[in-house]
């Protein structure tokens, strides 16, 4: 199959695709085989239908197959959201992965620039002294070096670039939002992901859970965060041992207080950097504590915490005794050391 035509045949007439058609649909699109018209009407056909379980799966794959993927230790963890909840807050799911790291668990953080936010992953560390476009070979290094490796996302899946005039046109939440987190380069089976609609979270637990992943928490925060909150409940599905269960988890039960929304809105990447330091110093403040929560679940599935209140509290431990401020440190120095050398 060269176009997409047949595919959006099945769509129009009400279909939903197989994992292996979703998968031939993808291959035809991240090969540059699609144009422009087909990929819009192919991305809206799922997006106002809603997307299945097996159109996802079939995404997945291709993007994984198509991605500069890197050798990673065993165990590797990523704290990856969708984004798109549009809440401006400061960088959580990055400072939670430089914490993480600190405490032990190796974590290969997939990210990008801003997209609906004013400050992306990939923007706070760089406001943070770090140079991101190392070598494949150097991320390798540094998850031995250091236990942590940022990956970007636009150096690895450089198919997405076919996709992107059809994305910009249409300037909406689609499948791709969902593909992002499922497309790490580092093969990553254990991840906190957070998404943007609680109505997201089982189905994306069972693509985990079809993709072969070992223990997973797709979460959404009561407050619209795709994050584990601080301003209330957290709806939790968890992929654990090839089963899924579903609960909620408060900063009350692990001995946090509740914060409010407006204490972890953040600014520019320069703000947000900022945050990080004095996290990372030890200052008590709500974007502490919502870290610590994030830490404290990417502990759990990363397997060295048995329960949240035991990952937070490794998590506090880690930024009191100066470890997790010397871990950034020591991670920006080598990627600075790292860093091909400017004309």
């Amino acid at each position: 199959m060269s176009d997409l035509r047949p595919i959006l045949a099945k769509l129009a007439d009400g279909e939903t695709l197989t994992a292996e058609q979703s998968q031939d649909a993808f291959n035809i699109i991240m090969s540059g085989a699609a144009d422009l018209a087909q990929m819009a009407a192919f991305i809206m056909a799922l997006r106002l239908r809603g997307e299945q379980v097996d159109e996802i799966v079939g995404g997945a794959r291709v993007l994984r197959s198509k991605a500069t993927q890197i050798k990673a230790p065993k165990g590797i963890v990523d704290t990856c959201g969708t984004g798109g909840d549009g809440l401006g807050t400061y960088n959580i799911s990055t400072a939670a992965a430089i914490v993480t790291a600190a405490a032990g668990a190796p974590v290969a953080k997939h990210g990008n620039r801003s997209v609906s936010s004013k400050s992306g992953s990939a923007d706070v560390l760089m406001s943070l002294g770090a140079e991101l476009e190392i070598s494949q070979e150097a991320n390798e290094q540094s998850l031995v070096d250091n236990n942590f490796a940022f990956l970007f996302a636009p150096a690895h899946h450089k198919a997405m670039r076919h996709v992107a005039p059809a994305r910009g046109s249409l300037q909406l939440r689609t499948i791709f939002n969902l593909l992002g987190p499922l497309a790490n380069p580092a093969q990553a089976k254990r991840q906190i992901l957070g998404v943007f609609d609680r109505k997201w979270l089982r189905p994306m637990a069972e693509v985990l859970q079809k993709l072969g992943s070992e223990h997973v928490w797709v979460v959404h925060g009561s407050d619209g965060l795709d994050e584990v909150t601080t301003t209330g409940p957290t709806y939790v599905a968890e992929l654990k041992d090839g089963q899924i269960t579903e609960f909620e988890v408060t900063p009350q039960s692990v001995g946090l207080e509740v914060s409010d929304i407006e204490d972890l809105k953040g600014g520019d990447a320069d703000v947000n950097a900022k945050a990080i330091r004095e996290l990372l110093a030890g200052n008590p403040s709500a974007y502490r504590d919502i870290v610590l929560m994030n830490t404290g679940a990417a502990l759990v599935v990363a397997g060295k915490a048995e329960t949240l209140k035991e990952g937070v509290d490794l998590a506090a431990s880690t930024i009191n005794s100066g470890k997790a401020a010397e871990a950034l440190q020591k991670w920006v120095a080598f990627t600075q050391a790292h860093a091909p050398e400017k004309d």
